[in-house]
Order: C-alpha cells, then structure tokens, then sequence
C-alpha cells in the first residue's frame, strides 16, 4: 500500500497537475478574498473573519478534488495495468486505500498555505488578534472531512469508465449532490415535510462544524460516507 501511495504522489509531481492544482486551488481563493470585489472580500466586509473563505472553498473543492482523482483508476484501466496491479501481493482494499491517500496527501498540501490567511485576518483585526479561533479550528476541521468524503467520490468515480474527463464529469456531480442536493431537496414538499433531508447532505454537517462545535454526528457521518464510497470502490475492481 505505501509503495502505491508513494507512486500516486511521484506521479502527481512528475507532472504539473500537482503542482496545477495547488496553484490553481491558491489563486482562486486569493482572487476572491483579496483582489475581486463583492461579498467574499474579505477586506471589503470590514470584519476580521475567514467566513468568505470555508463558504468559498467546497465549492473550488468540487471541481478540484475531482480533477486530482479523476485518473486514479481510469487511466489504469485504459493502459491495461489494473489487471497487472490486482495480481500483485496485497489485498484490493489496500490498493483503493494507497490511491486514496495519495490523492488526499496532494490536496491536503494545497491546503496548508492558506494557515497563511488566519495570520492575516488575525493581524488586520482591531484589536490584533480579534478572530474567532474557535470557529476557524472547528472550520478547518469541517473542511479536512468535507475533502476526505470529496475524495473517496472522486476516487471511485475514476473507476466507472476508462475516460478521465467522464470520470471527471461524474465525481463533480456526485459531489455536488451530496453537498448541496439533499438541502435543495428539502426545501420541496412534494412528499411531505422534507427538513429532515437537509440532515442527509453534507452541507449541513460541514456548516455544524464551522460553528466551532465538533459533534460526533458530523464526524461519523463524513467518515461514513468516504467508508461507503472507498467499499463501492473495492466492489468495482473487484469486478
């Protein structure tokens, strides 16, 4: 498992999709909290707070994750090496396990420059120091398990078809349907009162954790899901 985790972020590096996806992921959010005006600058709200930023990021992150997970295992499926890789020595929950780490180690570093915001944010604040350190730990950690489930989708999406820009289109929309779709759902009463699907998606839960409160609700329900998701993975090679 190490030796395929340590191949999937050679890889990344080998290329300049890593290094796209950094910059990329870095650039769209200094744009909008810096330079672009409207309600994600952060200078223009007047308040020392890095709300702008965790409500901007799972949105960047539905199309980023995917972009990073989407040749996970289409494109050893179109080379022909899937077949040589399940024949190696370990089991194939192990190698779905090396890929995943793999994808999640690369954009969990694009994630550690913006540690360079909440200095910032702190800095500019009156009095220095005036950010809600509660709320911005408990946001990050909301973001760490909101990017572990965006994965385990990504991951196993690379797995129904052998083209990456179809396995791309997928994990985008599987994404967005679990951050956003049960809570437009709910807003429907066409079979009754809905609220309760709102619960199901993970908007809700991830804005639970922004408020600086770490419920095991939340915790149990991303785990849950990138579980779930690695386990279809593991059935699709399996197949």
């Amino acid at each position: 498992m190490l030796a395929i985790l340590k191949k999937e972020i050679n890889t990344f590096f080998a290329s300049p999709i890593g290094y796209l996806v950094i910059g990329v992921f870095l650039l769209l959010n200094g744009l909008f909290l810096w330079v672009f005006k409207g309600e994600f600058n952060i200078l223009d709200n007047g308040l020392a707070s890095l709300s702008s930023f965790f409500l901007l990021a799972p949105w960047i992150l539905i199309f980023l994750v995917p972009a990073v997970t989407m040749r996970s295992f289409s494109d050893e499926t179109k080379q022909g090496t899937l077949e040589l890789l399940v024949t190696k020595p370990i089991s194939h929950f192990q190698i779905v396990l090396g890929k995943y780490l793999g994808a999640l180690a690369l954009i969990l570093l694009a994630l550690i420059p913006t540690l360079l915001y909440v200095y910032t944010t702190s800095q500019l604040g009156n009095p220095e120091g005036n950010l809600d350190m509660g709320g911005t730990i408990g946001s990050y950690f909301g973001l760490l398990f909101l990017i572990a489930a965006y994965t385990a989708i990504g991951v196993f999406a690379s797995t129904l078809s052998d083209n990456q820009i179809v396995a791309f289109i997928i994990a985008v929309f599987i994404c967005f349907f679990f951050y956003f779709g049960f809570e437009g759902l709910s807003n429907y009463n066409v079979f009754g009162d809905m609220v309760y699907m709102e619960n199901l998606g993970m908007s809700a839960h991830y804005n639970s954790m922004s408020r600086g409160v770490l419920d095991t609700r939340d915790l149990v329900y991303f785990i849950s899901i990138a579980l779930a998701f690695l386990l279809f993975t593991k059935l699709r090679i399996q197949k």
